[in-house]
């Protein structure tokens, strides 16, 4: 407990109070926005705002963890460090899309498949190590099944033997990854959106977290009927309050006018934790409600894209991701985010609440 406290508060303290330094490190380098020049008329005045902010993120997030657990004196785990792993790894691709803007003096980064690639390599290494190294307690952090509130009996991928049970987790951490990272990074449009949005998804594995740690199988706590085989929940939380912390004292220069904007090296990032808390708390299709928002306008992208072909150039919406076209209804850009906020929240109170309810049904 004192670890989760203690890396939440390093974390945001340190956004909070190191951004405004990062922020003019960034305006010297030359890290500045560019802008899409078929989007919103109102996102120009954006151009040339610092961005990578990902990286103040990612490193106040892992500062947090390392010192929370040194105050504390707890344990590093393996749950712990692969969360931390995965989103330093996703940050990374990223980076090298920001950087790749920056350089070329261009709105576009990487390749759509260089990208994707770079996603794959993280999660192959994630997953290899997520089934093979053995914590202090002797378990894995990751198990084969796929995983709803808890791993699903009946949906065990090493029903063939465990080398292709270990090529179809691989398999499905990959979806999982991908689909998560490339959600947040489509959510990160307007100030402060994909920011806020991550408070409420990346938060909600603080209570899930904690109330597994109690609930853990052998405790004398747990009830046994409803007990949890989750590895290490409770580093989890720490991981999460960290992250969420960091974003915190982030959103206070990220939110409207963003004076820094997250980037693809925080979006990815948080998408790549995201993506490793539902794996690695075996709560991973609960993740379609944590993360409802992102799979919202996710789904907005994909759905304008097949309406344009197959009507060869007809639109449902006026833009996509979905936050674009309020604005070109003439939403103003706050009230956008805020709405959609409030629908973030809603998905992770519908996520908490079916997390809460499953195990009062096992009681």
């Amino acid at each position: 407990m004192i670890a989760l406290l203690i890396g939440g508060g390093v974390s945001l303290v340190f956004t909070l109070l190191l951004t405004p330094l990062f922020i003019r490190l960034f305006h010297r380098l030359g890290w500045g926005q560019f802008i899409r020049s078929d989007g919103p008329q109102s996102h120009h005045t954006k151009r040339g705002t610092a961005t990578m902010g990902g990286i103040i993120l990612i490193l106040g997030s892992v500062l947090g963890y390392f010192v929370g657990h040194l105050v504390g004196g707890d344990h590093l785990t393996t749950s712990g460090l692969l969360a931390l792993l995965m989103m330093v790894g996703l940050g990374f691709v990223g980076f090298l899309d920001d950087f790749t803007k920056v350089r070329n003096q261009r709105s576009l980064g990487l390749t759509g498949w260089a990208k994707i690639l770079g996603q794959v390599v993280v999660a192959v290494v994630f997953a290899i190590l997520a089934l093979t190294v053995h914590g202090r307690v002797g378990q894995t952090a990751a198990s084969t099944f796929i995983s709803g509130v808890r791993d699903i009996p009946w949906l065990n991928l090493a029903f063939a033997g465990s080398i292709i049970g270990g090529i179809l987790f691989t398999i499905w951490v990959i979806m999982i990854t991908a689909s998560a990272s490339n959600g947040v990074n489509v959510a990160d449009g307007l100030d402060g959106l994909a920011t806020g949005a991550s408070i409420l998804a990346i938060g909600s594995y603080i209570f899930i977290g904690f109330w597994q740690n109690n609930q853990l199988c052998g405790s004398a706590r747990a009830v046994q009927n409803a007990c949890y085989n989750t590895t290490n929940p409770l580093d989890l939380a720490v991981v999460a309050a960290c992250v969420s912390g960091g974003l915190i004292g982030f959103l206070w220069w990220n939110t409207s006018p963003a004076q820094i904007f997250l980037g693809d090296t925080g979006s990815l990032g948080l998408g790549g934790v995201l993506a490793a808390l539902a794996i690695l708390s075996r709560t991973e299709l609960l993740l379609v409600l944590i993360g409802g928002l992102f799979l919202v306008v996710t789904g907005s992208v994909i759905l304008q894209r097949i309406y344009f072909k197959l009507t060869h150039g007809k639109r449902i919406f006026l833009m996509s991701p979905l936050h674009h076209h309020f604005e070109l209804k003439g939403w103003a850009e706050v009230t956008v985010v805020v709405r959609f906020w409030i629908i973030a929240g809603l998905f992770v109170a519908a996520g908490i609440g079916t997390f809460y309810l499953e195990w009062i049904s096992k009681v």
